[in-house]
């Protein structure tokens, strides 16, 4: 394919209207690597938000998002209403019987009421119809995650006739009820999921007819940019770093891994571990690691960091440590993006076969597995990796290689790519 062939492909690829439940957030890196992808790409991305979360700290790389953000919480929304129920009144009566008929959708995990949801896509659907007649106009709406985000954007598709697709994550994916998993599935044009535990958790949830519509995507990662330290740039002196980093929630275990640093300093092993993030746990954790005799000397809880901030930290490391579980409640991880980081910085990953890890660290090969809340497993498992550095070495060699062979964010971007290239297209 020659150069202007690709250019002219590329001015041809369909205009993508981007709905998340709240934007920037500084954990959700995925989605920020995702637009950017897309729009390397030749889409024209149009990005809408139910709400600003207004976090104390952003990810850099905000900055190179071209796509203008709209809020779908603002003032207005009888106006919205009024507008479009006059402007399709069948659609609108639809779209309204529907929340009616679906009280399912106030079950399960959701921020906001169906009601609320059916006002979001009002507006949603207000703001698609007033791109028509652009060049740029939004041909097709993706929203992440599969609860309110999915919602609202099944509610904008009978109201605007957009088609719609979804992307399903953690949480979401596990805390939906089934009914109403299936119901999106249904109406959605192709569900994509980031771990093949994911997509295993909707299969289960799906009539056979709709198991084609899924699609197991992996987000990857940057390979270029996280990178083993410099060659020739020696490890810094002092103890062995162990780096773990993760919003402050239940299910990330992080407990579980002080834990297994008192452990492993009672064994005599001489370590510093860093917990990078930030999140309603953090008092608990500070109070477990001043616990006595206190751990202060051996663990620190360092807040949350940009991801620009974080590369320098793993690049320092000698392993990277992540413990999560399943909560009571059914909420868990996927493939966590900063074990893929750790991985493509040449780390070795101590972690606990949750969710979507053991896709991605094999135990022996390129990481050491244990079971969740086995923090003798996880101590032992840190213990034999600070010990041996040719072990460190042999699997940090191999958790690179697995990520550059097997979740480079241009593989995944290039996957997202083709699929909106063959959805169908809103023509009017």
């Amino acid at each position: 394919m020659t150069a202007a062939t690709t250019r002219e492909r590329e001015h041809a690829r369909p205009g993508l209207a981007y709905l998340v439940r709240s934007w920037p957030r500084l954990s959700q890196t995925f989605v920020l690597d995702e637009v950017l992808a897309l729009e390397r790409l030749g889409f024209p991305v149009r990005l809408f938000a139910l709400t600003d979360p207004r976090e104390p700290l952003a990810q850099p790389d905000l900055a190179r998002v071209c796509a203008p953000v709209s809020y779908l919480d603002g003032a207005g929304a009888l106006t919205d209403h009024l507008r479009v129920a006059l402007a399709s009144p069948g659609r609108y009566a639809r779209a309204a019987w529907f929340v009616v008929r679906h009280p399912e959708s106030d079950r399960g995990y959701h921020s906001a009421s169906r009601t609320r949801c059916l006002t979001f896509a009002v507006r949603l659907a207000r703001l698609l119809r007033s791109e028509r007649g652009r060049a740029d106009a939004s041909a097709h709406l993706h929203a992440h995650f599969a609860h309110d985000p999915a919602l609202v954007a099944l509610l904008a598709h009978r109201l605007a006739g957009i088609p719609w697709s979804f992307t399903a994550h953690a949480r979401d994916l596990h805390q939906v009820p089934d009914a109403a998993l299936a119901q999106r599935v249904a109406s959605a044009t192709a569900t994509v999921t980031c771990s093949r535990a994911g997509a295993e958790r909707i299969m289960r949830a799906l009539p056979e007819r709709l198991r084609g519509r899924v699609r197991l995507v992996h987000h990857g990662v940057d390979v270029d940019a996280f990178r083993p330290r410099p060659a020739g740039a020696g490890r810094e002196p002092g103890p062995p770093r162990i780096v773990s980093i993760g919003r402050l929630v239940e299910k990330k275990g992080f407990p579980d891994l002080v834990e297994a640093c008192r452990l492993l300093r009672d064994g005599g092993h001489t370590f510093h571990c860093t917990l990078y993030g930030d999140g309603p746990l953090r008092d608990d954790l500070a109070a477990a690691v001043g616990r006595p005799p206190s751990l202060a000397g051996a663990v620190s809880l360092a807040g949350p960091r940009t991801r620009r901030q974080l590369l320098p930290e793993l690049q320092r490391a000698d392993v990277f440590a992540l413990t999560p579980f399943v909560t009571a409640d059914g909420d868990r991880d996927g493939i966590p993006n900063v074990v893929m980081e750790a991985m493509a910085c040449g780390l070795p990953v101590v972690a606990t076969a949750v969710g979507g890890i053991d896709e991605i660290v094999e135990h022996g090969v390129n990481g050491l597995l244990a079971d969740p809340h086995d923090t003798r497993a996880v101590a032992a498992h840190l213990a034999a990796l600070l010990g041996d550095e040719r072990l460190r070495g042999r699997l940090g060699v191999a958790a690179r290689r697995t990520v550059v062979e097997r979740f480079d964010a241009r593989a995944g971007a290039d996957a997202l790519a083709a699929l909106f290239d063959a959805e169908p297209r809103r023509t009017t």
